[in-house]
């Protein structure tokens, strides 16, 4: 190629350096090998290789929620394309902004069932906030530029970005490529709303001022708009417990005194009574989910709820508000808190520590030296730097590590809330490590998840991440085995993983260091010097296989429901 010339595939990595992308994570395959011969020449962007192409959208998915940039993942066509779609639907449903670019087979033979295509723009059109087919090489500039900008404003998500192949091999001249790229982005009806209405402000303040047992529940809106000052300041201004979603955690020092823990189904006691009897809710960067509310007819009922959240189409959707806000949360908070008058609820306070006190989160005692996840993950919490990054798979490990470990720090749990992606942990681990290289980074994962991906312990060795992966291995799919136990009569139904892989030699096949720790006496005198060490450790901790998570509200169920609230049931 000629020094005046550019062809579509290296438009798509000189766009994405000048929008400042310096890390992608992907699988090469004949769609994209115009793309992958460009990488060489952009050391500027280091491309990490990952060995399943869902692992390439969850490591862009933990890269995105630790660093706060825009997540970047690559796949070939067809198979390589559908493998993302885990990936991308995760990222969706908890608003991760990441642009996933997928090859594709030439214009000429799209919808001719050629080999590996795959309408992947029609497959993922529900699950992206956006996506593109490319047609016209002149386009993708403005495309790439549009993607990035879309994928991290207002309401963040994915967009795709499918390419065909002849595309990519195309030229224009490099002229013609700048005058491109400078092309300002105008995208008509994308116009997000930031500013919230004055009026409706005004209503909150008003409402905060009279209410007698205020609660706030904050969600991963606070830390995606940067919020967590402003709702601190609220939060001791007017002297309001705050509650936490799961992806929220972190949002709010997890050992403020005014701190609740977590909402909902495997919440705490404290935060779920508080909804139930609350008067005023705060729903600060939420939606409103199942998980989260139980039965909606009977959630808050006690409660006028204002709602702040920056997506329109999440108002009302779930929960029927009082006063609803839309606009960015930090933005909104900064005007509410002007008008916000210093209060106390003493009483309130008083009924919410009582509450605490007598439905503490509970660790089953030992007996013959058993070890219980509980225990781990509380130990883990003693050990762990402040501001380490949690990461953790999907299942009962995910619920303990959100009752147990105390998140003081704004990202520093990545985990997948929405979709509950079993499989995202390792691979969303070696993302958050990645874009965030100087942060102690540890996973906590279940045996079964770790089946799912362990694949990517490959790019844990190849790229030398310091990642502490900590295996809570009951030899069940825990969770599921927890809901056939209480749900239906104990028939417990293909969810035994007592036949698994030996963890520790499976480490050791991938040149790893592992070690197992199945006893009290031995995890209590080796665990926390592999987790302060400087390398990665494969630990297969192995835990009591039938604990169960409590306190626990049934699905579709209310807080006079809630089961285990002394820790069992």
């Amino acid at each position: 190629m000629s020094a005046e010339t550019i062809n579509g595939a290296r438009i798509v990595l000189e766009t994405l350096h000048r929008l400042g992308v310096t890390d992608m994570f992907g699988y090469p395959g004949g769609a994209v090998i115009p793309i992958y011969d460009e990488i060489y020449s952009f050391p500027e962007i280091k491309h990490y290789f990952v060995r399943h192409e869902q692992g390439a959208a969850h490591a862009a998915d933990g890269y995105a929620r630790v660093s706060g940039r825009v997540g970047v993942c690559l796949a070939t066509s067809g198979p390589g394309a559908t493998n993302l779609v885990t990936g991308i639907m995760t990222a969706y449903m908890d608003s991760v902004p990441m642009v996933a670019i997928t090859g594709q087979v030439g214009r000429p033979f799209i919808g001719k069932d050629s080999f590996q295509e795959a309408d992947i723009q029609g497959i993922t059109m529900p699950i992206t906030k956006h996506n593109y087919l490319v047609q016209d090489i002149h386009d993708l500039p403005r495309i790439i530029k549009e993607a990035y900008f879309i994928a991290g404003t207002g309401r963040p998500g994915p967009v795709l970005i499918d390419i065909p192949k002849d595309i990519q091999t195309e030229k224009i001249s490099m002229a013609e490529y700048n005058k491109l790229y400078e092309v300002p982005i105008h995208l008509e009806g994308y116009d997000p709303t930031y500013k919230g209405h004055q009026g409706q402000i005004k209503k909150a303040a008003t409402l905060i001022k009279n209410a007698k047992r205020p609660l706030i529940i904050a969600g991963a809106g606070v830390l995606k708009s940067s919020a967590m000052d402003e709702l601190k300041e609220l939060a001791e201004k007017a002297q309001i417990p705050v509650t936490n979603t799961l992806v929220g955690l972190g949002g709010f020092p997890g050992d403020h005194e005014l701190a609740l823990g977590m909402v909902g189904m495997h919440g705490s006691v404290a935060a779920n009574n508080s909804t139930d009897e609350a008067d005023l809710v705060i729903a600060a960067g939420i939606r409103f989910h199942d998980r989260i509310t139980g039965h909606p007819d009977f959630f808050c009922k006690k409660a006028k709820i204002i709602h702040i959240d920056i997506d329109p189409a999440e108002i009302d959707k779930n929960v029927t508000i009082n006063v609803p806000i839309v606009g960015d949360l930090k933005q909104v908070l900064t005007e509410l808190n002007a008008l916000v008058e210093p209060t106390t609820h003493e009483a309130w306070l008083e009924q919410i520590r009582e509450w605490q006190a007598e439905y503490p989160m509970v660790i089953p005692e030992s007996k013959n030296g058993v070890l219980h996840a509980q225990y781990v993950l509380s130990e883990l919490n003693k050990i762990a730097k402040e501001d380490a990054i949690i990461v953790s798979d999907v299942g009962q490990h995910q619920m303990w590590a959100a009752q147990f470990l105390t998140h003081k720090k704004p990202h520093t749990i990545v985990t997948s809330g929405g979709a509950g992606t079993m499989g995202y942990g390792l691979p969303a681990a070696i993302g958050a490590q990645v874009g965030a290289p100087k942060k102690q980074v540890i996973l906590v994962v279940g045996d079964g998840g770790f089946q799912m991906t362990c694949e990517e312990l490959m790019m844990v060795r190849q790229y030398n991440l310091p990642i502490k992966i900590v295996i809570i291995n009951n030899g069940y799919l825990g969770m599921v085995r927890q809901w056939q136990e209480i749900f239906n009569d104990r028939r417990y139904s293909y969810v035994d993983l007592e036949v698994s892989p030996n963890f520790v030699k499976l480490a050791d096949a991938f040149d790893l260091k592992a070690a197992r720790l199945d006893n009290v006496e031995t995890f209590n005198k080796e665990f926390k010097s592999y987790i302060t060490s400087d390398e990665s450790i494969v630990l297969d901790c192995r835990v009591e296989r039938e604990d169960n998570v409590l306190p626990m509200i049934p699905a579709g169920g209310t807080i006079s429901g809630m089961m285990g609230k002394k820790g069992v049931l």
